[in-house]
């Protein structure tokens, strides 16, 4: 087949198989997708990515699979190319398909996602079977496993109605979530725990939030249907567009026209905005807030976007806190951004008060799973006791610095109510001076039209995240 030949301009889907095995092998030793990605060379990358996510996605009913033909597993690099493959394999339509010689990037991969397994890849089962063992071949590490592979493979093909079947008892095969997660889910949404996981292994769409400073979200909508792209409005400045397209491509990029943020994450500027100024007589002096654990400074955007304000962005990191200046110069805005450590503001706190402070405290990003699926099989169970005490220290250092009558927006990614209702209902317990306002509390994933409708949700399109909008009383 054609795509099967190595032209220059064309890049055959074995090296994609070994490089989204080399994403799968790094997951396993606990590196971030991200981290694993940036090393994949870039002409590679696209394709690689396609089939990463895939592979991610669908990895818990892969290892299942897995065990059904090989009862001992093979050498890593071998059991990690066998489970992409087999990923791709499980439920890839039979009928001959066009072959296609490299997958479409993230967010315009394999149509169909969700718990019963829609997918379907853009090759034939054979074609994929013969590129995989071509990649074992390809490689020392996994040279000698290449009939292993094969057979493995061949079997799965031949069999694959009854090996589905027995691992459709197995909970993580069945919802692609490990089993601790699962039970965590049912314990703190037992309504909706499968509806979250659904969420969590559909595709996440590409989500833009216009800057109102420079165009309106009528003429952007109106500007990308010129180029024949289909968006639809979600939240109050955002834009879903039907099909992923490169981010650099779409109109007013380099003008900063948009950024790119999930229809979630636009509620914290609002949700803050609308806290701190009910009640404040209009035309007083500029709001001073404080937007701890700032980067990438999406958030610290859409702040400066919405209102006329002196926004402190904080980071501990030197180097994210360079992308969050770079971020504000495309948008045409900007703050005052300091190298620190939020739990410990006498570092870097000038010991004026703040009106109103952001923290989007480190979390488990279990809300964001459709958008980073390796985070589900990066976490484990020790890590939401861990990550909850670095956000109650983070609440107890920045609670101080508070204007009596100004507000705190407390924020995870999480679906956790550990990380969450939990967090928030100790913190105002032992803080007489903290009153919890009317806030949305637990915003469950939802995708799309095949969403359902949770009552605590915001319609339409969104990651799950945590929102608790907190006020200090005047003593």
């Amino acid at each position: 087949m054609e795509f099967m030949q190595d032209k220059p301009n064309q890049v055959p889907l074995w090296r994609q198989l070994q490089g989204a095995a080399s994403i799968v092998l790094a997951v396993r030793d606990g590196q971030s997708m991200t981290a694993a990605l940036a090393d994949v060379d870039a002409v590679l990358r696209p394709g690689v990515q396609a089939l990463s996510f895939h592979a991610l996605r669908w990895l818990g009913r892969a290892e299942a699979l897995r065990q059904q033909l090989a009862k001992r597993p093979p050498p890593p690099e071998a059991d990690a190319l066998l489970c992409v493959a087999i990923a791709l394999a499980w439920n890839i339509a039979p009928a001959p398909a066009a072959p296609a010689a490299a997958p479409p990037p993230e967010g315009a991969d394999f149509p169909g996602g969700g718990a019963a397994g829609q997918s379907i890849a853009p090759y034939t089962e054979y074609t994929l079977v013969d590129q995989a063992v071509e990649a074992a071949k390809r490689s020392e590490a996994t040279v000698h496993q290449a009939s292993f592979i094969n057979g493995c493979l061949r079997r799965l093909l031949r069999e694959r109605a009854a090996l589905v079947a027995r691992t459709d008892a197995n909970p993580q095969a069945v919802w692609n979530h490990p089993q601790w997660w699962i039970d965590r889910l049912r314990k703190d949404h037992p309504q909706d725990w499968q509806a979250i996981l659904h969420a969590n292994n559909a595709r996440a769409p590409l989500i833009l939030r216009i800057n109102e400073r420079k165009t309106t979200r009528a003429h952007y909508i109106r500007a990308l249907a010129a180029m024949n792209i289909i968006a639809t409005e979600v939240g109050a400045q955002g834009v879903v567009l039907a099909s992923a397209q490169p981010v650099q491509r779409l109109p007013g990029f380099a003008e900063g026209h948009f950024s790119v943020q999930d229809a979630a994450a636009q509620q914290a500027a609002p949700l803050l905005l609308e806290g701190v100024l009910s009640g404040r007589p209009a035309g007083g002096a500029r709001l001073r807030i404080l937007d701890a654990c700032a980067a990438p400074g999406g958030k610290t955007a859409h702040l400066l976007e919405l209102a006329d304000c002196d926004v402190t962005a904080l980071d501990i990191d030197a180097r994210r806190c360079e992308r969050i200046a770079q971020n504000l110069d495309r948008l045409g805005l900007q703050a005052h951004i300091v190298v620190g450590d939020a739990s410990r503001p006498a570092a870097w706190w000038d010991g004026q008060l703040f009106d109103a402070i952001l923290l989007d405290a480190p979390c488990t990003a279990s809300g964001i799973v459709r958008r980073h699926p390796d985070v589900r099989w990066l976490r484990r169970p020790t890590d939401i006791a861990q990550l909850a005490a670095i956000q109650a220290r983070l609440l107890e250092a920045l609670w101080p610095l508070l204007q009596p009558g100004g507000c705190m927006l407390y924020c995870t990614c999480s679906v956790f109510r550990a990380e969450g209702d939990n967090q928030i209902q100790t913190f105002v317990a032992h803080h007489t001076d903290a009153l919890l306002r009317p806030s949305p509390g637990h915003l469950l994933p939802q995708s799309g039209v095949e969403a359902t409708g949770l009552p605590d949700n915001l319609s339409g399109e969104h990651d799950g995240f945590f929102y608790a909008l907190l006020q200090k009383t005047a003593t």
